[in-house]
């Protein structure tokens, strides 16, 4: 129940309750007596006990215990193929104890001759969570171990991440529940450790809203060292930087997260010259991974008799695709009337090169999870995708089950299906580009925007005034940081 004792604090805002502003909730509410009145005052008047922050940590342990019950199955009978894809409950942690060393005591990029397919951080983090196992050697109690140390950890990264998101969205916390509570990271956050580089971004966003640069670009460097993918919010902050004109933040934070990406890279370059190559080698000669679009057309090309693509060639139109795209987007982003977001500009950057990427594992869905929640938060598209991507997640272990049992297509999931799956997650991803392109065009269909809010996850951005605006059906109109009479 809510207290009428006002706060000390008289200057807190009005928080934007979803009940209020989000259609398909508010009809949800409907069964619990219908939306928040609208002489509640939320921000305003102290919740008590129950404050949002608490409320999100509470929905975000729920939600990681259920994501423990999805691997069930795996944690009673072990990881072995195929019945750990006919369970969905495979995990990479497993896998990886067993294979490369870790149950014997081979730490990667510090032992002799280790080879480990992850950027250094997440190799150091396998390493040290492995030493965090008691026993010896691989034994069945050891991988369940394994798996349930990493899986506690993962579930304090989703809490991190929960926790920064609501916290660098002002007067909107609530949007941070889609992070709690998304389907994506129940059913995928323990594939792999991908959580700990969503976490180091989200921080490392977090302290950008703050204007704390250095710290920012110190933990985007960080999460660059566990996956690669935190680099490209570097993309957003550049075209924002033209924009606005100013490049100070994109210098600073940049600089930061260089120096922190070569402090964790430089000593194991040096120390372990051929590892820490093998990330990147692997990575350029991997054939077309699962569920890519590409994996996707060969699957159909050799159905077919059709020529199927190689490592080079589907290096080459993956990096040409997602540059054609990058490009778009700074089109979007340097055209519109007014300044895009940081975080719509983030997510159609990483969505582009989810699309456009030779792999996709099925956990990469979860880095998009907390961009979308900052870039359009509304649930019913957010449902709609994630129901999707869960439909695309059972398709890939059935279609894996297959493989691996060499079972007859009729007892399986047939490849055309599987096929159809992935398209599906295709077009549901590139619809919600569309919609967040949409919106960046017409700020009146933004959800955060529609609440006197510029730019709350923008930090130095946020409220800055055009410098740069360009014109592509009146270029004479275009706003030039050097034209005479320039105006924002």
């Amino acid at each position: 129940m809510q207290e009428t004792k006002q706060p000390a604090h008289r200057r807190r805002a009005r928080l934007v309750v979803p009940s209020r502003s989000d259609l398909l909730l508010r009809n949800f509410t409907e069964l619990i007596g219908g939306p928040m009145g609208a002489r509640s005052a939320p921000g305003i008047v102290s919740p008590g006990v129950f404050t949002v922050e608490r409320v999100l940590i509470i929905l975000t342990v729920l939600a990681a215990l259920a994501g423990i019950l999805v691997k069930g199955y795996c944690r009673v009978n072990g990881w072995e193929s195929p019945s750990q894809f006919y369970a969905t409950c495979y995990s990479d942690f497993p896998e990886l104890f067993r294979n490369r060393g870790l149950g014997t005591g081979t730490f990667p990029f510090l032992s002799q001759g280790s080879l480990f397919e992850y950027p250094v951080l997440m190799g150091l983090i396998a390493g040290v969570t492995a030493l965090m196992v008691p026993g010896e050697g691989v034994s069945d109690a050891r991988v369940l171990g394994y798996f349930d140390v990493n899986a506690t950890l993962i579930a304090a990264a989703w809490i991190v991440t929960v926790l920064a998101t609501a916290r660098m969205s002002h007067r909107r916390p609530w949007d941070a529940a889609m992070v709690a509570l998304a389907p994506g990271i129940v059913l995928a956050g323990t594939i792999n450790w991908d959580m700990w580089a969503v976490a180091l971004l989200a921080l490392g966003m977090y302290f950008f809203s703050r204007e704390r640069l250095v710290l920012a670009g110190v933990l985007i460097g960080l999460g660059t060292a566990t996956k690669l993918y935190p680099v490209l919010i570097f993309g957003a902050i550049l075209l924002l930087a033209l924009r606005t004109g100013r490049i100070r933040a994109l210098l600073v934070t940049a600089g930061a997260a260089a120096v922190s990406w070569l402090a964790v890279n430089v000593p194991v370059a040096v120390l372990n010259p051929s590892g820490w190559k093998y990330f990147y080698q692997f990575t350029e000669d991997r054939p077309a991974g699962y569920s890519s679009i590409w994996f996707a057309y060969n699957l159909v090309a050799d159905r077919l008799s059709w020529k199927t693509l190689g490592p080079d060639t589907v290096n080459s139109l993956a990096l040409n695709i997602f540059v054609l795209a990058c490009v778009g987007i700074a089109v979007v982003a340097l055209t519109a009337s007014r300044r895009p977001r940081l975080a719509q500009l983030a997510f159609l950057i990483v969505a582009a090169f989810v699309l456009t990427n030779k792999v996709y594992s099925p956990q990469f869905v979860i880095w998009l999870i907390p961009l979308l929640a900052l870039a359009r938060p509304r649930w019913r598209d957010f449902l709609i995708w994630q129901g999707i991507e869960g439909l695309h997640w059972a398709a890939i272990w059935m279609y894996l089950g297959q493989v691996t049992s060499g079972g007859p297509s009729q007892h399986n999931i047939d490849m055309p299906y599987y096929v159809l799956a992935v398209v599906a997650h295709m077009l549901a991803t590139a619809y919600l580009m569309f919609r967040v392109a949409w919106d960046i065009y017409d700020p009146a269909y933004d959800p955060v925007r529609r609440h006197d809010l510029d730019d709350p996850h923008g930090g130095p951005f946020d409220g800055a005034a055009d410098k740069l605006r360009l014109s592509l059906r009146r270029p004479l109109e275009s706003l030039l940081p050097w034209r005479a009479g320039s105006r924002a």
